[in-house]
């Protein structure tokens, strides 16, 4: 918060599923936010992805370590209908990314048995952590997926086997209390291709805010926030020191305050 402005700002755009003109992939683009630059506000570069259909939902900086020497010059781009992850080099020339590497959806179905993947965060281990919303098959799964710090490779999940929650989407960390904290969006195969308002009540969308021990990789309980209310987003404050955060509901319409409640470390086998 107190480095130098930014100068460019990258975005990800989605053209699954567009209707208009023959089918496109989805693609990064470049703006440049500089306000003295005479490009100023405009999509100065242009990524495409090799595929179509990937449906790029996130994106998010791998991690420094915590070694302030570094620089962090490689964005991943998850993607939600696919399940591929890309690796795009964002240091080699920053007005113009260039793509690093692809993980293919089978690395991640056979190493983690998870897909429809969401959002990405740099881990301060060095590791790259990235949420999931089902299983290969549109089942809930609420589990989360780890990408090796220098190769890129997938590692295999972050939680341990058989603690993986109902239902996933977004995560935040708070690690000076030892918490992280998940939402749950629903089950992806009801879903997928639209709302269907008789899926209401039928437990097909998620109702609960998750609550994890980060050190031991359990899931220690769940808050229930109400039937259907499919809790997306979820951070906590930016003081690393806040014990508070909240939670937006996109069914319900509204944003839930929570509070990061003492571990029980004795819950988790």
């Amino acid at each position: 918060m107190k480095g130098p402005r930014e100068r460019l700002m990258y975005i990800s755009c989605v053209l699954t599923g567009s209707t208009i003109g023959p089918q496109e992939p989805d693609y990064l683009a470049t703006v440049d936010v500089d306000p003295e630059s005479p490009t100023y506000s405009k999509v100065i570069h242009r990524l495409p992805v090799p595929y179509v259909n990937d449906e790029i939902h996130c994106l998010g900086w791998s991690s420094c370590s915590g070694d302030t020497t570094k620089k962090r010059s490689r964005l991943i781009l998850s993607s939600f209908a696919s399940s591929r992850i890309y690796v795009v080099d964002t240091g080699t020339d920053q007005r113009a990314p260039r793509l690093h590497k692809v993980i293919e959806p089978r690395e991640v179905f056979q190493k983690c048995n998870l897909a429809f993947l969401n959002s990405c965060r740099g881990l301060g281990s060095g590791e790259v952590m990235i949420s999931a919303i089902g299983d290969p098959r549109g089942n809930g799964k609420g589990g989360f997926v780890l990408l090796e710090e220098e190769t890129f490779d997938v590692k295999g999940n972050w939680e341990r086997p058989t603690q993986a929650a109902p239902m996933g989407y977004d995560f935040c960390i708070q690690p000076r209390h030892n918490v992280m904290m998940s939402s749950e969006a629903g089950i992806p195969k009801y879903f997928l291709m639209g709302f269907n308002p008789a899926d209401l009540r039928k437990g097909r969308y998620g109702r609960a805010v998750n609550v994890w021990d980060w050190t031991t990789r359990c899931l220690i309980q769940s808050i229930d926030l109400g039937e259907d209310s499919a809790p997306f987003v979820i951070r906590f404050l930016h003081n690393p020191n806040a014990a508070h955060g909240f939670v937006a509901c996109i069914l319900q319409g509204s944003v839930h305050h929570f509070y990061k409640t003492q571990v029980n470390v004795s819950k988790c086998p």
